[in-house]
């Protein structure tokens, strides 16, 4: 049966100050991880707050085990790929 991987990050950016400097930060990074990944993402929560960006994504995964590695590979390609911190996530596979 088919799994879904539901990955939501919450990251914070210091160094933002306008909504429109978050949104260049927040559209380059759901590109790249739609890119890299073949993933569904967006901006998803605290779009009002400047120096806070919450990402969610969602893909469609054969088995738990493979969403478990893919979701790790998101986090870790986030962390990689912006300045901000990330503060929370959560995961969920349905």
């Amino acid at each position: 049966m088919v799994k879904v991987a539901v990955l939501q990050v919450k990251l914070y950016a210091p160094w933002v100050h306008s909504l429109k400097e978050k949104r260049m930060v927040a559209k380059s990074l759901l590109a790249k991880l739609r890119n890299k990944f073949q993933v569904s993402a967006a901006e998803v929560e605290e779009q009002d707050v400047h120096q806070t960006l919450v990402i969610g994504v969602a893909a469609i995964v054969p088995h738990s085990a493979q969403a478990d590695s893919l979701m790790d590979a998101m986090v870790q390609f986030i962390e990689e790929n912006t300045e901000a911190q990330i503060v929370d996530e959560e995961r969920e596979i349905r």
